[in-house]
C-alpha cells in the first residue's frame, strides 16, 4: 500500500488539532514548499528522516526496451532520497 496525501491528511486530523479541511491545507502547503525548493536547486533537510537533493545526470545511450532499438537519451535532473541514520535503524530494527 502507498502513502497517499489524504492518509497524511487523515492521520494529522486524527491528531484533533486542526480541522480536516486546514489538515489538507497544511499538507498540500508543506509540498508545494518542498517542490519550490528543489525546484530552485537547494536541498531538504530533515532531520531524523533524511535529505531530499538535486542531481544532474549526463546524456547516455539507451534502448527501448520493447523494440531493442537503440536511443539517445537527455541529460536530465532527477530528485535523490537519502534516509537518515536514525530512519535507517528503525527500518532495519522491524
Amino acid at each position: 500500500m502507498s502513502l497517499t496525501k489524504e492518509h497524511i491528511t487523515e492521520a494529522l486530523f486524527s491528531k484533533n488539532l486542526f480541522t480536516k479541511g486546514e489538515c489538507g491545507q497544511i499538507v498540500d502547503t508543506i509540498f508545494e514548499i518542498m517542490k519550490q525548493t528543489l525546484e530552485g536547486g537547494d536541498e531538504i533537510m530533515i532531520s531524523g528522516f533524511g535529505k531530499f537533493q538535486t542531481r544532474k545526470k549526463s546524456g547516455r545511450r539507451g534502448r527501448n526496451p520493447h523494440s531493442g532499438a537503440p536511443l539517445d537519451l537527455p541529460p536530465r535532473i532527477v530528485v535523490t532520497f537519502k534516509c537518515s541514520g536514525v530512519l535507517r535503524e528503525k527500518i532495519n530494527s522491524g
